[in-house]
């Protein structure tokens, strides 16, 4: 019994290997490039992000100051991250780009790039009125 158990571990071997799919020899399988998207939202911080609202930090801290723009830059001073925060979905979108985000601090804008978990591989950003 030993021995028909031995003669049929490189016979099952070889089927295993043989039934693989053929992408995985190809190298042709699932891509790792993700698909441009287009993601609408305002760019906030990572503590504002969790309230949808910057409401909350103002009014506890005053050196905030009074309008998003401010607020989101007073907050990623501190240590908070750019994100893009979608209202409707109330989806939060780490940026990938800080810099780039930062010149939008507390605007609407559309923001096209690519999604990589949850974070966007910025390729523009763009105001929306």
């Amino acid at each position: 019994m030993k021995n028909i158990m031995k003669n049929r571990v490189p016979l099952i071997f070889a089927i295993s290997l043989l039934t693989l799919p053929a992408w995985m020899w190809t190298g042709s399988g699932p891509s790792s490039q993700a698909t441009p998207q287009t993601f609408t939202g305002e760019v906030t911080d990572t503590i504002c992000a969790k309230t949808g609202s910057h409401d909350q930090m103002m009014a506890k801290m005053p050196t905030m100051g009074r309008d998003k723009a401010i607020c989101t830059k007073q907050c990623a001073q501190i240590g908070a991250k750019y994100v893009l925060y979608d209202e409707a979905s109330k989806a939060v979108y780490t940026l990938e780009d800080q810099g780039k985000a930062q010149t939008f601090a507390g605007q609407k804008v559309r923001v096209a790039g690519t999604l990589d978990g949850n974070q966007i591989k910025v390729t523009n950003v763009e105001v929306v009125g």
